[in-house]
């Protein structure tokens, strides 16, 4: 191509990328963060968003515009969002193309109901009926949600593909890729031979970045959801699935594992313990004295364990069964795990929904092992904390426990709460799908987890 042609394209393709970004900034004020934060650079292919640069083909982008004025400022809208709800930093997936599509879906029907006539292409009719269908089975229009969806088998391939060409605006496959944090320009050079190999670098600096981006996008996410929640509240009144998804993905996240071991007390363990062992004195003895160490290593040591625990779980009409028993082997499993249980324990697994139904009291692996094969859940009232606390309370007086340490209460509702703070941990484990944020006593440590995550 002519170079005076090819620069007057680039000139072009500047100037639409420039007027995308401003139509943004006047019709979506809560976006100015999102949008300063990515630069806009000519990449070879269609569109492509690493995080930090927004990359656009030129000669691709004028034939988007002359197709419609529309689709640039779309397009751009859909790669915002994008790392708004961090859908390009990606962990560990089973299906990406299944990804791909459940992140584009979840955007374009945001965008749709943002209702901008100035990202209005005229295939939004066409989307909202498949939006509509997938809402019948799928509660909140999250990636993550919709993703699951799909992960349960429930679609046909042909179907799938015609939705991947109807939601489709940009190149999700630098987001799989090890140099996905490239500058893109810099990935243009790679493509040429005369840059990096893809993957070439340090493993450990990639990670460093990619935690930094994912810090960054979700400060933004944060602000645009105050914002929304405040000075922007109109407009977020009528922005439903942006406000979920904001939800969704600002959520605090837990890790059950860590959480469950703060609950640990010291004890004694019968095992060696190499962290006193003194190897000079040891090594000494044995030069001197050929095999007559002068000191032997220490055949116990103080280990973090469950000793003496409580776990309350909710049998009231509205937990499911499955849900619990996954719950009880998910904390059963972390408990096994290392060296979280001594060889004597004293575990109560109790069953409760307004009143007490079953106290199951747990010496060993094998009664809990026991246990969960025979396990039958009773109750399926309503919900109310108090009879557990007050049965625990009575268990103490009784000499069941004589350091008890700690109670997880296993619940998806919400019930009436002690007056007064036990003389032990307390932890209420809620299990919501819907995203809400449950009140608890001051005293008491909250964990919200939703359904697969346990």
């Amino acid at each position: 191509m002519d170079r005076n042609k090819q620069e007057k394209i680039n000139d072009l393709a500047k100037d639409l990328m420039r007027l995308s970004r401003n139509v943004l900034a006047v019709n979506l004020r809560f976006l100015d963060t999102a949008i300063s934060r990515l630069e806009c650079v000519p990449y070879e292919g269609t569109f492509a968003c690493n995080g930090k640069q927004i990359g656009y083909d030129p000669m691709y982008l004028l034939k988007c515009y002359k197709k419609a004025k529309e689709i640039p400022a779309r397009c751009y809208l859909h790669m915002i969002l994008h790392c708004v709800f961090r859908h390009n930093i990606v962990n560990s997936l089973v299906n990406t193309d299944y990804w791909d599509l459940a992140c584009d879906i979840a955007v374009e029907a945001i965008i749709n109901e943002l209702n901008v006539p100035a990202v209005t292409v005229g295939k939004e009719a066409m989307q909202n009926k498949v939006i509509e269908a997938i809402h019948k089975n799928v509660n909140y229009l999250t990636a993550e949600k919709i993703y699951a969806y799909f992960m349960s088998g429930n679609l046909l391939e042909d179907e799938i593909e015609s939705w991947r060409t109807l939601f489709r605006a940009d190149d999700h496959s630098i987001w799989y890729e090890k140099d996905s944090i490239m500058p893109l320009t810099e990935r243009n050079v790679s493509r040429t031979g005369s840059g990096k190999s893809e993957g070439e670098g340090d493993c450990g600096a990639y990670m460093v970045i990619k935690a930094a981006l994912e810090t960054d996008w979700k400060s933004i996410s944060e602000k645009m959801q105050t914002d929304l929640e405040t000075f922007s509240k109109k407009q977020g009144n009528t922005a439903g699935n942006l406000i979920q998804n904001l939800t969704a993905v600002n959520r605090e996240k837990y890790d059950y594992t860590s959480f469950l071991k703060k609950f640990a007390v010291m004890g004694e363990a019968m095992k060696i313990n190499d962290d006193e062992f003194d190897y000079i004195f040891y090594t000494y003895g044995l030069q001197m004295y050929k095999n007559m160490p002068l000191i032997e290593p220490l055949e116990y040591k103080e280990v973090k364990g469950i000793k003496e625990f409580v776990i309350a779980i909710d049998t009231s009409g509205s937990v499911q069964g499955e849900l619990v028993q996954k719950f009880v082997q998910k904390t059963y499993n972390i408990l096994k795990s290392t060296e979280s249980f001594f060889s004597k324990i004293n575990l109560h697994i109790i069953q409760c929904d307004a009143e007490i139904h079953e106290d199951a009291k747990i010496t060993s692996q094998e009664e809990f092992d026991e246990y969960l094969k025979n396990m039958q859940l009773k109750g399926f009232g309503g919900t109310d904390f108090r009879p557990v606390f007050s049965y625990v309370d009575k268990l103490i007086k009784e000499h069941e426990f004589s350091n008890l340490k700690g109670l997880i209460y296993f619940t998806d509702g919400y019930g009436d709460f002690p007056a007064h703070q036990p003389d032990y941990n307390t932890a209420f484990v809620f299990v919501d799908d819907e995203y809400n944020n449950p009140d608890v006593p001051v005293w008491a440590i909250k964990l919200v987890l939703q359904s697969d995550e346990i």
